[in-house]
């Protein structure tokens, strides 16, 4: 058992088990969550309590493996080695409102969206709640800077791991702990219909960000197989359930692939499904992933497709590269050093 997976009522009944009185519950539980790589950096707690829980509880901090930093807008991209050998990626982006860290909830992944390549080496394991704080933690520590909001939005598809991304979630938004707000949490989804339906009921106010990629079904079972089990009116049904449970707008996120799903006609059929619902669109410039024939929208197709969606009354970005400068194929470097699923 990682203690940073603990919940503070959970950690100080631990500590009363041990006969320790329950303040040094909160106190190691403030250390941990400062991102502290060693118990001898409780210096609040006697010795003989430090070395016991370094004997039983050990910390397991994550190693960088790999970092990169943007010259032009500051992104900082990790590649993080975990305990067991396997990595997971980071990235830091640097916003006017704050900086946002993008974490990674599994190693690999089992969707298999063909313009991914996260998913190409399958799904190697999911990560605990304590990988996942890890992430934010250790990229704050790390880099000096103030970590405000989070997406869950990397490696890994956060649905298919719900109850340890649950308990994270809990755990970054503790008074105790981070304290990150969850209207400044956004979490990512292919589209687990059930699951979504199970986030709506804990009511949690994060955004909901739904990877739609695909205005219909023919396209997206083309690119998406879970659509196969969860067709696209589903989706969407459970998207406005969703809206409905928590009055919070959804978020779709938007692949932009040359000649699959960027032409003024899907635009306009996406306008047709989405009548009521209200949503925001983050348009996004494919990456190239060397496995995938897939091929990016031009700059001017993505002009088209977001102008007839704002025409429509939907509002619509375009997602920002990584930096520009450094490699922004998430799940390139993750395959490189990570061991495969026996």
């Amino acid at each position: 058992m990682n203690l940073k997976s603990q919940t503070l009522p959970e950690l100080t009944a631990l500590f009363r088990e041990m006969g320790e009185p329950g303040f040094r519950a909160k106190q190691v539980y403030t250390w941990l969550h400062k991102g502290v790589r060693s118990y001898d950096e409780m210096t609040n707690l006697p010795q003989t309590l430090r070395q016991k829980l370094a004997q039983q509880y050990p910390i397991c901090p994550p190693e960088v493996v790999r970092k990169q930093q943007s010259q032009k807008d500051g992104t900082i991209k990790y590649l993080w080695r975990l305990s067991d050998g396997n990595c997971v990626e980071t990235v830091l982006m640097r916003y006017h409102y704050g900086n946002t860290v993008c974490i990674s909830t599994e190693v690999g992944c089992r969707m298999g969206c063909a313009f991914c390549a996260s998913t190409l080496g399958g799904l190697v394991r999911r990560l605990e709640a304590y990988e996942m704080l890890d992430q934010v933690l250790f990229t704050q520590v790390d880099s000096g800077l103030p970590v405000s909001h989070i997406v869950l939005m990397g490696i890994g598809e956060p649905l298919d791991n719900f109850d340890n991304v649950m308990r994270f979630l809990e755990l970054v938004n503790s008074p105790e702990g981070m304290n990150i707000s969850m209207r400044h949490i956004s979490l990512s989804t292919c589209g687990l219909v059930p699951k979504i339906d199970l986030l709506a009921e804990k009511k949690l106010q994060l955004t909901l960000s739904v990877s739609l990629h695909a205005p219909n079904d023919e396209i997206r079972n083309q690119i998406m197989p879970v659509n196969k089990a969860y067709p696209i009116q589903e989706l969407l049904d459970a998207c406005r359930r969703y809206y409905q449970a928590t009055s919070r707008r959804i978020s779709f996120e938007y692949a932009m692939i040359n000649g699959v799903n960027d032409t003024p006609e899907a635009a306009k059929e996406l306008l047709r499904r989405l009548k009521g619902l209200p949503a925001h669109f983050n348009l996004i410039p494919l990456n190239h992933v060397e496995e995938s024939p897939l091929k990016p929208s031009t700059k001017k197709a993505v002009a088209q497709f977001q102008k007839i969606l704002e025409d429509g009354g939907v509002p619509a970005t375009v997602r920002r590269t990584l930096g520009g400068d450094i490699d922004a194929s998430c799940g390139q470097l993750r395959r490189k050093y990570t061991r495969t699923n026996p």
